[in-house]
């Protein structure tokens, strides 16, 4: 498997299930379901994993697969993978908020490379191209022809005045804290990994999370922003995010523009 053969295949299958996913959302009624561990799960996230999965695994068959909706597939281990999200973002989905994303990525030696981030409901798309670099497309998303697309990248931060991008679901007095060791200018709620793009795109300067989070939530959002030169580290620390750790959950963590002065825990 070459970058060049994967990104027109995961943009594809991005698209496509982005259509899949409006249909249902549209729609009068859809149907909600609890997983195990509580969260919930739609027919758009079912329908969405079915159809990434299929075309993951036509194209790349000797490609380790991790995706959300597929509890067999989170027992594999491994140091270079592709992760899937089909809906990131289903609360947002169900309250019909808009903001939810389709995430595929490649992960490799732990550091997610390449990946897209598709946001159907805000007609946004974001990926990385073959060399790594991370662009947005605007236009008709066609899945078969990449449009008209621009090169983002993180801003160059002025620390006394950081706009900041926190969780819409799940914003804490733990995240306040945090943030309130920083100069903010202003600060915005997203959903899913959209708070990843928008320090790529420089909308943003500061990402924390300090809740719970899977690699498939984070894996794409990952590798837009470091395609566009920010970075992902972990809150205790500021070491680097890795990717393949046993149970697929990730730390608190940080993304960031690089000229943010980062604050410790």
């Amino acid at each position: 498997m070459t970058y060049e053969d994967l990104v027109p295949v995961i943009r594809k299958l991005a698209i496509e299930a982005g259509a899949k996913i409006m249909e249902i959302y549209n729609s009068d009624d859809f149907d909600v379901k609890v997983k195990s561990d509580d969260s919930p799960v739609t027919e758009a996230d079912e329908a969405a994993d079915a159809l990434i999965s299929a075309g993951l695994r036509a194209a790349f068959p000797d490609m380790m697969l991790v995706t959300e909706e597929q509890a067999a597939s989170h027992k594999e281990r491994g140091d270079t993978f592709l992760i899937v999200d089909p809906l990131d973002g289903t609360k947002e989905f169900i309250h019909r908020r808009g903001d939810f994303t389709v995430n595929i990525a490649l992960v490799e030696k732990g550091v997610p490379t390449r990946g897209v981030v598709y946001a159907p409901a805000r007609q946004r798309m974001f990926f990385t191209l073959a060399d790594g670099s991370a662009v947005e497309e605007t236009g008709a998303f066609d899945p078969q022809i990449i449009g008209e697309t621009r090169p983002i990248r993180v801003a160059d931060s002025d620390n006394s005045a950081l706009m900041v991008v926190a969780s819409k679901s799940h914003r804490d007095q733990a995240t306040d804290d945090y943030i309130g060791k920083y100069s903010v200018k202003d600060s915005k709620s997203a959903g899913s990994s959209l708070k990843f793009c928008l320090v790529a795109t420089g909308e943003a300067d500061l990402y924390p999370r300090v809740g719970r989070t899977m690699e498939w939530d984070t894996a794409a959002g990952h590798a837009v922003l470091a395609g566009a030169g920010g970075e992902v580290v972990r809150f205790d620390d500021h070491s680097p995010l890795k990717y393949g750790k046993e149970g697929y959950a990730n730390p608190f963590f940080i993304a960031y523009a690089p000229a943010v002065e980062l604050k410790e825990a």
